[in-house]
Formats: C-alpha cells, structure tokens, sequence
C-alpha cells in the first residue's frame, strides 16, 4: 500500500481534456447540453457505464449518457488499471482530486466502508497515473457541483473475485449514512474494443453490450474473456452491474454506441464507445 497524497493531482489535463478551468468547463456543458438530443424525463439510475478517452473521441457519449439520469451527490466511480501499478483493489486515499477549476471532493465515509465491507485496499499508487476516473469528474462535477465520490481501481480479478465485491459494494452503500444512500450513484469507466476495424468493433461490442443491457454481469466478464473482446474496463463494468441489481436495478438502457473513426475518420483501427444506464 502507497502512502496517501492530500491531493491527488491531475495526470492528463491539457491531454484528455481542456487544461484551464474555463474550456473544460464550456467544453463539458457543450456535451451535457448537446443541440439534437432532448433530454427527457430523467432516469433515476443506479448506475452508468460511460467511456474514458479524450474528450474528442469519446466526450459526447459520456455527456449524453450523464444527462440521462438524475444527478446524484455521491458516487462511486469504478475504473480499470491501465498503468500495473498499485494494489489489485484500490480505492484512493486523497482527500481530494485535483481538476481545473477546483477540486472534487473525496468521500470519507464511503472510502471507510468499501473498506470494511467490500475488502478494498486505501492506494495511492493504482491512481496516480490513471486516467479512467479523472475524465468522468468534470461531468460529476458539472453535474453536482457539492458532490462527493469514491475512487476505485481495479485489475486481474477472476469472476468469483467480481461477484464477491459486488456484493461488498452493494453492502457498503446500503451502510451509508441515511438518507444519503439513496443519493449514490455507481460509475463503471470503460472503452469497448481498441485498435480493431469498426464492423469488427461493432459486431464484437454489440455481444458484450447485449449482457449490460440484459444486467448480466457473469455473462459480461465470460463473453469478453471467450471472445476475446478488448472491452478495457470489463472488471469493474462487471463489479458494478453486481452491485447495481443488488440494489434493486431491474432495467438497463444502451445511450449510444459509437467509434473512434467517427472523429479520426480512420475506420481500419478504432476504439468502440458505449453509455449505458442501470436503473
């Protein structure tokens, strides 16, 4: 375990997205509020699956799937571990996550039980260099602006592994201080098949896909070890969906799908995108 920072700075702004606090600020709003998608009645989600790469690629998808459901003021925020480093289960022990224009608080006493219940090692170390948590917050943030979150990385889990933090999660926000507990949101931070041509990419996205919207975590993490789908945040897409039905999720919803050739207009080698609610 890595001595914790006081707070944790960021590691690809000005990369993933606007540097200043202006731009990412105006950029974020531009995508929640997107011309051409009406926002309807809000879905009072329990959890979203939203994609993690610059904002260019990818931030529309996020922007419309976070407008789709009812802002919350706590989150945990789930994300895959793309650098090895750190613990295996790592929830981050800052105080706060540095952004421009202000930091995002860091929930104590969500931190504290997802320890207790869901076995989850305080690490800074899994988060330092991560990038899969730190692009969601500027959309947490825009959307609750007093809110407070959950940092959790995670990799190399077997199934069982999955299934049992799941449970823990669902128990650590059943345990949260009421009436709060209804106010939290799960978070899965995932891209969907990289560096393949986009028909492969849709064909193969379309099958993992089928299982979030079928809320079937097991058949999520099995389709994409045996298809050999390159879906990056499959882990902690799976922990999540756990822990969404087992607090009470009954209904999923696929947002939008989309690619990366979108914006490249390179459709031999893309990164697939997906939103996708839980409620």
């Amino acid at each position: 375990m890595s001595p914790a920072r006081e707070v944790r700075r960021p590691a690809v702004a000005g990369r993933f997205y606007p540097g200043e606090a202006e731009p990412l600020d105006r950029e974020v709003r531009g995508f929640l509020n997107a011309a051409g998608h009406e926002a309807g009645p809000l879905v009072r989600a329990r959890m979203v699956m939203v994609p993690h790469a610059g904002y260019r690629y990818s931030g529309a998808i996020a922007g419309q799937t976070s407008r789709a459901v009812r802002p919350r003021a706590r989150a945990v925020v789930l994300c895959p571990n793309h650098t090895g480093l750190g613990e295996r289960r790592a929830v981050s022990p800052a105080r706060a996550w540095q952004l421009p224009g202000g930091d995002v608080r860091c929930d104590d006493e969500l931190r504290a039980l997802l320890v207790e219940h869901a076995g989850l090692v305080p690490d800074d170390a899994a988060h330092a260099r991560e990038h899969a948590i730190e692009v969601q917050l500027p959309f947490l943030r825009a959307t609750a602006p007093d809110g407070a979150f959950a940092a959790v990385c995670l990799a190399g889990l077997s199934l069982d592994e999955c299934l049992r933090l799941g449970e823990g999660i669902a128990v650590a926000v059943r345990a949260a201080s009421a009436p709060d507990r209804e106010e939290i949101l799960l978070v899965a931070s995932t891209d969907m098949s990289h560096y393949v041509p986009s028909e492969v990419a849709r064909r193969q996205d379309a099958l993992a896909l089928d299982r979030v919207q079928a809320l079937d975590p097991e058949g999520l993490y099995e389709t994409v070890q045996r298809r050999h789908i390159s879906m990056c945040g499959y882990i902690p897409a799976t922990v999540a969906i756990v822990a969404a039905r087992a607090l009470g999720a009954t209904s999923a919803e696929i947002v939008r799908y989309g690619n990366s050739g979108e914006t490249s207009g390179d459709l031999a080698s893309v990164v697939g995108y997906a939103g996708a609610w839980l409620a």
